[in-house]
Parts: C-alpha cells; sequence; structure tokens
C-alpha cells in the first residue's frame, strides 16, 4: 500500500504573512493512508436516466487528473486547458478541486477534503515533492510541462493487460475485472462521478471578480478496497449514481482501474449511453 508523504510550505514566498498564506505549490501536512484505484469505465448522463448499456475495455486511454481551486489565482489556465481535451474523446479527464485554498476567503463549492488527501497520498507514486495547484497528472506522473501538452496525449496506445465490461442499468452500475498475463498482482480501483460546463462568478479570494468555467469536475469518488487478481480471475465492482438536482450539468460516471501497489492506472473504458 501506498505511504502519504508530508507536504512542505513554500519559504520562499515574499508575501508578509506567508505563514498565513498556502504556498500555491504547497499544502498542509497531512497524515493519510493510501486511497485505492483501479479501473476506469466512463458513462456520460444527464442525471439519472432510465437507460441500460453494456461498455467494454480496449487499449488504455490516457488518464489525467488535475488538481485545482477556485481560490487559486494560476489555476484557471489549466481549468482551460483541461477543457480542450474534449478534441480527444479517448482521454479520462478528472478535474479534482482541493480545499486547502478555502482559508483565502473564497470557498470552492466543488472543493472536497476527500481530494486534498487524495492528492496528498499519489506523492507517494507521482514524483512530485509536494502538493501544488495546479497539478496535472498524466497516466499516474506528475507533468509540470502541461501547458505544452496536445490531444492526443497517448499515441500508440499500449496493449491492454486488464479487462473491464461495465453494465448500466438505470442508476446501477456492475462491473467485471479480468487481470490478464502480466497484470499487477494487486488492483485497485475507485468510482469518480464528473460534471462539464459549470461556471462561477468568483467573488472574494485571489480571482475575485473573475468567472471561471469548469470542466470534468469530479462530484462524487468512491475509493475501492485492493483485491488479489490472478490472471484469469474476474472481480465484481458496483456503483448507485445518486439523484442530481441539476441535470442541464453532463455526468460521467468513472470507474478507474490501478496497481495497488504503485497507484499507477492501469486500464480506462469511456463510453457514452
Amino acid at each position: 500500500m501506498l505511504s502519504a508523504s508530508p507536504i512542505a510550505y513554500d519559504q520562499a514566498d515574499p508575501h508578509p504573512h506567508a505563514a498565513m498564506k498556502p504556498s500555491h505549490r504547497t499544502a498542509p501536512p497531512l497524515n493519510l493512508l493510501c486511497a485505492a484505484a483501479a479501473a476506469l469505465a466512463t458513462v456520460s448522463a444527464p442525471g439519472i436516466a432510465a437507460e441500460s448499456c453494456r461498455i467494454d475495455s480496449a487499449a488504455p486511454p490516457a488518464i489525467v487528473e488535475l488538481y485545482t481551486s477556485e481560490g487559486c489565482d494560476s489555476c484557471p489556465p489549466a481549468d482551460r486547458w483541461l477543457s480542450g481535451l474534449k478534441a480527444d474523446p479517448s482521454i479520462v479527464a478528472l478535474a479534482f478541486h482541493v480545499d486547502y485554498w478555502d482559508r483565502l476567503g473564497w470557498k470552492d463549492r466543488f472543493g472536497s477534503h476527500a481530494y486534498t488527501q487524495r492528492q496528498a497520498e499519489q506523492l507517494a507514486s507521482n514524483g512530485a515533492r509536494f502538493s501544488y495547484t495546479p497539478q496535472v497528472v498524466v497516466d499516474g506522473r506528475d507533468r509540470t510541462n502541461w501547458p505544452a501538452l496536445r490531444a492526443p496525449l497517448r499515441t500508440p496506445r499500449a496493449a491492454p493487460i486488464v479487462d473491464v465490461t461495465v453494465q448500466r442499468n438505470g442508476a446501477q452500475f456492475s462491473a467485471s475485472v479480468r487481470a490478464r498475463a502480466g497484470a499487477p498482482a494487486q488492483l485497485a480501483a475507485y468510482w469518480a462521478v464528473t460534471e462539464d460546463d459549470h461556471s462561477t462568478a468568483v467573488q472574494a479570494g485571489e480571482n475575485a471578480g473573475a468567472t471561471l468555467h469548469h470542466d470534468y469536475v469530479v462530484r462524487d469518488y468512491r475509493p475501492v478496497a485492493a483485491w488479489s487478481a490472478a490472471a484469469g480471475a474476474q472481480h465484481a465492482l458496483d456503483y448507485t449514481l445518486a439523484p442530481t438536482s441539476n441535470p442541464s450539468h453532463a455526468r460521467t460516471v468513472n470507474l478507474v482501474i490501478v496497481d495497488a501497489i504503485t497507484g499507477r492506472p492501469v486500464q480506462a473504458v469511456k463510453a457514452a449511453c
């Protein structure tokens, strides 16, 4: 299991109240256990429709995580960059809004301490020295050069070592995960529900007066515990999609499969139904 790493403060911040203001490259220290992660199945649907479909995995797509906040004035360019990935529908994109910028006067309505914890946990494997925003992680690796990255992010795509099938029946999602030869001995997973086309008129903090636009916003995040993955054996996972109060924002249910030891993704499925 991955272990959490402490998060350092940026002592180079020249602000006279630097001890009270987090740097854009820092977050408060956390003592956390690693969250399990795994195969990613994606199903788009505005709200909970009475729909049924089946999605089978193919070659794994690039998986992009953005750690961002409405309280961080260097984050809007990264938010726009992530929205630009819609040019490649095979990419799986997840915008985790962290909560450690809320102290500066603007509470991010999408922020969650669970996402702050996930960012800290991933330090053990993604190559970053500390948590910061905006942070882009592609296929489990910290990518400080994200402004230069353009879709498609992965060419050619690797041969799959894990197969995933997701079945939807209304609000119920069930998945079957089967390891191939060469797959990690232990797999883990998480479900993440994202929404597109959000806008916020920020009234305070570093982005006061700006209207920010967000896509791929993670609204629900459910880790799944690790399991032994013998070649050929199947493992079942389930998720229930909660009702939405605003069906105008397209929702996507994502199931991500990762190596339980390294935390890096090994498969992803993306489909609309």
